[in-house]
Order: structure tokens, then sequence, then C-alpha cells
């Protein structure tokens, strides 16, 4: 593989704390060296960066991928595109497909066309019950052994007390964690809203708040009574986000994510039955939006995933209670990410962090870092460069973004898995 020294880029390493400008050099698809006043051998190919910021790769913590069992919403390949296009060049990808990911050989699947695509690596979640139905628990050595990252039934809460406990249990045992949907399925059953003053005017059926952050609640106590690690996914109200900074201070084994749009939206989005905003869980006052926005900059939130969901125009053109939640997310992550570095609330550190080396961190890997030695999955982006986010014209096949219509100040220039340029 060619060597290639990137010259004039920021270079940020938010897990080494790295801000300066340099050059980066990769060399058999591996960072060999970077430096303010780094040279390579006479010949060598060379990128201007022009002072666009050199960054580790984007680890995308949680996806929905169509395939297998929903093709028509989203394939690997096209997820592929879209995510180089976003400069994510790791993804984990949930395991509630068609069939869902209970079987070691759907899990290897997924890993082998992930490394087909050339652009993507795909770490699969295995299912923690099978099928994803909470009940009778999966194979968990055997999906460890085909390369499952962590457990989880993905969109699905594991309702049942008794099958969590399990779930940590056998998980700690293996080394790794249960990734927990917290919304309790009681409480949320036929809802389509926050319930509140907004889903009382537009006459939707409600979520009450509360069903975050009584499931987080509940399995803050498994976690304490196991010794199981626990990570909730896409947080999105203030009274879980305050009960998982409480965990955290007495030393459990607890962390979280968010997703863009629970710091970026708030309820108000869903107005004239939007149904591209019909997300899981739903949007949220703007004090909970808020809420997120302080837990991202205090440290309460581990990372951002996109939490991309991929829906067809079928599942979205329908009456708001009827149709699919779901939002395409992969191409904005970054852009949407990095509003709220232009808004003041994270420095360009922190929100690297957010998208790199924390969830490197969390998942045990070897890149989210810029490190000589590391493999070279890398993102060129300029943080100003402005666009407007256009469902039709995403790249990928999933065009149903919550943000359509947004413009956004940071586009992706160039995207490298393994030192090879797979965007722009």
């Amino acid at each position: 593989m060619a060597a290639l020294l990137i010259t004039n880029a920021r270079l940020m390493d938010a897990g080494a704390g790295l801000d300066i400008l340099g050059s980066l050099l990769i060399k058999s698809g591996r960072i060999a060296a970077h430096g303010p006043s780094l040279t390579a051998p006479e010949l060598t190919p060379t990128l201007d960066a022009q002072g666009a910021i050199l960054a580790p790769g984007l680890i995308d913590m949680r996806a929905s991928l169509g395939e297998p069992g929903f093709e028509h919403r989203e394939t690997i390949a096209s997820a592929a595109r879209a995510a180089a296009a976003g400069g994510i060049t790791t993804l984990c990808a949930l395991p509630d497909t068609e069939p869902a990911l209970d079987d070691p050989a759907l899990l290897q699947f997924l890993i082998r066309r992930g490394e087909a695509t050339g652009s993507l690596t795909i770490l699969p979640y295995g299912a923690a019950t099978i099928d994803c139905a909470g009940k009778d628990m999966a194979e968990f050595g055997l999906l460890r052994e085909a390369g499952a990252i962590a457990f989880t039934d993905g969109r699905r809460a594991i309702a049942s007390a008794r099958a969590m406990r399990l779930a940590l249990s056998y998980a700690r045992g293996f080394g790794c964690f249960i990734v927990q949907h917290p919304e309790d399925p009681s409480l949320a059953a036929g809802g389509a809203a926050t319930e509140g003053e907004l889903a009382t005017r537009l006459g939707l059926p409600g979520i009450p708040a509360a069903a975050e952050s009584i499931l987080v609640a509940r399995d803050i106590a498994l976690a304490r009574l196991t010794g199981g690690h626990v990570h909730f996914a896409h947080v999105s109200t203030g009274a879980a986000l305050d009960l998982i900074r409480g965990a955290k201070a007495e030393g459990l084994h607890v962390t979280c994510d968010t997703a863009p749009p629970y710091f970026d939206l708030n309820e108000t989005a869903i107005g004239d039955y939007r149904t591209y905003a019909k997300l899981s869980p739903p949007l949220r006052a703007d004090a909970d939006r808020l809420a997120v926005v302080a837990a991202l900059a205090d440290g309460t939130i581990d990372a951002i995933a996109s939490d991309h969901q991929p829906r067809d125009a079928d599942d979205k053109r329908l009456p708001f209670a009827q149709a699919e939640a779901g939002g395409a997310g992969l191409a904005t992550l970054l852009g949407i990410t990095l509003a709220r570095v232009h808004g003041g609330d994270l420095t360009m550190l922190q929100a690297l962090a957010l998208l790199t080396s924390n969830p490197a961190k969390l998942l045990n890997l070897e890149t989210g870092t810029l490190a000589p030695g590391a493999p070279a999955d890398l993102v060129l982006f300029d943080p100003e460069r402005g666009w407007k986010v256009e469902a039709g014209k995403l790249p990928g096949k999933a065009q149903n973004s919550p943000f359509d219509g947004r413009a956004l100040e940071g586009r992706v220039i160039a995207t490298f898995k393994a030192g090879r340029r797979v965007f722009g």
C-alpha cells in the first residue's frame, strides 16, 4: 500500500489532547508518524489539507442497517457510502434485523460484508435474547467468539428485570456490556410523542418522559447487584442523566450515549405532524434538550452515536401515530455535533472525544487515535464549510432525516480507511 503524507493539517487527537498544525505520514495502512515539521521520503505522494482538521475516523456506537431483512430501507453498501461521506470508519450495528443477530454465522456475515465495502468496519452487537424478544438468553459465548462487540436487543428494551440481571451477569463474564434502550415498554406502548401539552394539542398518544428514567433507575440497581456494565443508549431526559451521573459518582459500571436529535431538536420539530421527526425515544421538551447539552459538556455522556434508523418513504407517509419511528443519521453525525462547538457548548476536542476516543475506549478498539502504529482510519474536515441537509440528496439509501432543511457548518473533505481514501 502506497505511503501518503498529509501536510498543513490541524491534527486533533482528543484522547491524547493533541491540537497542533503539522503533517501526518501514512505507511502500509497505518499512521507512521506526525508532527509540526514532519518530512517524508522523496516521491512520497502528498495531500495539502490547507488548514483543515485531520482527526481519527468517527466511531458510531449505534446504527441500524437494513441488511439482512430490510434491504429496501438500507443495504450495507449504501450505509457504507453514507458513513464514508460522514467521516465514519467504524460502525456498531444493532442486532434487531430479520433474522436477528442471535446466530454466530450472521455476525460473521455482517463483519465480512463490512470488510468487503473497503471503507467501513462493522462491529455487530449480538442479540441479548433470542430473536431480541426479551425472553430466553442468547448464546453469549458463541456470539462473543464470532465477533459480538457487546449485547443488546436494539430498539427493544429488555423489559424483564430477571432477563436483564442474567444478561448483565453473563456479559460481565465475557468482559463486555449490555446496551439498553431505556424506555419502559408498558408505559411507552402505543405512544407517538412525549406526553405533555404539545402531544395533547396534536391529539397524539403520549409517552411519559418518566418511562426513560424508570428503566434507568432499575438497571442501575441491577448493575449494582451484579457488578455488570450497563450502557444506556440515546439518553434524552434530564431525569435519566441525573441518575446516570449519580451512578458514575458511586463508581458503578454505568455509561451512556446520546444522539444528535436529542441535543439539537426539541418536540416542536414534530409540529404539523412531521413524521421525519418521529423518533424513538421521542423528541423531548427543550429543558431536556438543554440537560443533554450540559451532560455532554460535563462528561456524564460518554459518546454521541448516530442512532441511524433507515426508513423508506412508505414507512413515513402515514398518519403520525402510525408512521414508523426513526431517523437517518450517518451523514449528519459530525455536522450536528459541530453545531454545539459553534454554539460554545463544547470545545472541538470535547466534541471529537465523544465521536472517537471515548467510543474506542468503551469498545476496546485500537482506532480512535492518531498515535503512530494505529490504523490510518481518518477524517479530514473543514469546520467552517457550510452545507444544507436535504432529504433526497443525502448519500446512501435512507433519506428520512429529522434535520431536513437544516443549515450546518462543518463538512467532510476526505475519509481514509486503512490509509486509502474512500471519500472526497
